[in-house]
């Protein structure tokens, strides 16, 4: 439900992660490789596991820590492993559309793990159903799989092709055989998919941090349009006929990806700092600290802060043990949600100016109360600043946003923005300051510009109203 946002941040939708081994426990290394990615996604979990001969599948509602235990995860055996890790961004958050998804096809049986957004998922899901195709989920996983099952090339990697070519919109994936771990990317490479290695084993995961948590390194990302085929042999890259520029995601360098992971062979973490000294360079401010809303904003706040020679200081403190109860709150929870999540430290704001830095607002509600609270603290003045433009445009690639009448940045202008939370001053980091700050070019800028990668008129028209559910 669009509900679902408590703070004023986009919604990443799925995580997935893959591992191929002869010798490690492929359960327990997905386990661990899901929980890194957990902050992907945080209503279901799930794990496959092919032995060479079948299929093994668990996956539950919850958090990775709540699906698997150690019973569990033994009783997953094999030497091919994949898990995926789900935030919906419609009703339908059961455990029907938790992933992987099994099936059977021509090749033997399937698990497909999918993080991203099919644009023509209702007319592809309408054409399979006229041909006898019958649907369990509500997903756009289930699409993909249903064409993967009446594919007829000569082999999986040829079928996967000519699949990807009908597909429009935004998917990274991760295939499970008996044998064989193929990972694939959209041709634009909207969504993220790397490969590791740990000793002689190769992975697949939406993050490098991924890797890192299982004692692995990032070799490189998939590129855009790839099929990664990785078998007992090693690995082996299937490229693309005709090659598109890269246009990733960037969410994933401001808030999605988590700090420690590696994109387009830059540090998220470095790129966020760099956004703050940017930010400053754009928008100064005169204060007595500096203050992020821990933990998106510190980054950008440190950044700030060295760029300034203005001190960096917690007001606020943030609560890291707020359950998943407050991921999907009723109405009279999200009320109490931010004084939850988030404390201010009255000895340190009492009486004293602040610059807050924050990644990104989308409704405004909990900077307009974060603000508040300062206040009520004994903050003299507050001066907010955004390390990324307004989010004006919504996003149809799997990104949770609401609708253009619920984004302050469609509705208002920065001014009144300001005036409407109650800052002395705010400024946002323009585009262009944000994809300096990446080091990098070749970015889907669409919820801050409205220029999309993949054409986007149908969506706005009649796929928008059908209201699809999406990953």
């Amino acid at each position: 439900m669009r509900s679902r946002i408590l703070k004023d941040h986009l919604k990443e939708e799925c995580g997935v992660f893959g591992i191929m081994s002869a010798e490690a426990r492929v359960s327990t290394l997905t386990y661990y490789g899901l929980f890194a990615l957990q902050h992907r996604g945080q209503e279901s979990a799930g794990i496959a596991v092919s032995d060479g001969r079948e299929i093994f599948l668990h996956k539950a509602m919850g958090l990775v820590g709540e699906v698997f235990d150690d019973a569990t995860l033994k009783r997953l055996g094999g030497e091919i492993a994949c898990g995926h890790v789900r935030y919906s961004t419609s009703g339908d958050s059961n455990v029907i559309n938790a992933q992987p998804l099994v099936f059977k096809t021509r090749y033997g049986t399937i698990a497909l793990c999918h993080n991203g957004n099919l644009a023509n998922s209702i007319f592809l899901r309408n054409d399979l159903k006229e041909h006898g195709a019958i649907f369990q989920t509500t997903v756009d996983t289930e699409v993909i799989a249903a064409m993967l099952a009446r594919g007829n090339g000569e082999d999986l990697v040829t079928t996967i092709r000519e699949v990807s070519r009908e597909l429009k919109g935004a998917y990274a994936l991760i295939i499970m055989t008996s044998d064989k771990l193929i990972g694939i990317r959209d041709p634009y490479g909207i969504r993220p998919l790397c490969i590791g290695k740990i000793g002689d084993d190769f992975m697949l995961s939406s993050e490098s941090c991924a890797f890192e948590t299982v004692g692995g390194t990032l070799i490189r990302d998939v590129y855009p349009g790839e099929i990664v085929e990785i078998d007992r042999s090693g690995i082996t890259s299937h490229l693309p006929y005709g090659k598109r520029e890269e246009r990733l995601c960037i969410f994933e360098f401001i808030y999605f990806g988590r700090p420690d992971s590696i994109m387009k062979d830059q540090s998220l973490y470095m790129s966020r700092k760099t956004a703050g000294k940017i930010l400053f360079r754009e928008f100064p401010a005169s204060a007595d600290f500096v203050c992020s809303v821990p933990d998106s904003g510190t980054p950008s706040a440190i950044g700030f802060s060295e760029a300034s020679g203005i001190p960096f200081l917690e007001g606020l403190v943030k609560n890291r043990y707020v359950g998943r109860t407050f991921i999907k709150p009723s109405q009279n929870q999200r009320e109490i949600g931010v004084a939850l999540k988030l404390n201010v430290l009255e000895e340190v704001v009492r009486g004293r100016s602040i610059v807050l830095v924050d990644d990104s607002i989308v409704r405004g509600t909990t900077v307009k109360r974060l603000i508040s609270r300062l206040r009520v603290a004994g903050a003299k003045e507050i001066h907010l600043r955004i390390s990324a433009p307004p989010v004006v445009w919504p996003c149809y690639f799997g990104i949770d946003t609401p609708s253009r009448e619920e984004l302050l940045g469609a509705r208002y202008s920065t001014d009144e923005i300001g005036k409407l939370v109650d800052a002395d001053s705010i400024g946002y980091l323009s585009l262009e300051g944000l994809v300096e700050a990446t080091g990098r070019s070749g970015f889907c800028t669409g919820c801050l510009s409205g220029e999309y990668p993949v054409d986007v008129d149908e969506i706005n028209g009649k796929l928008a109203l059908e209201g699809r559910a999406m990953r």
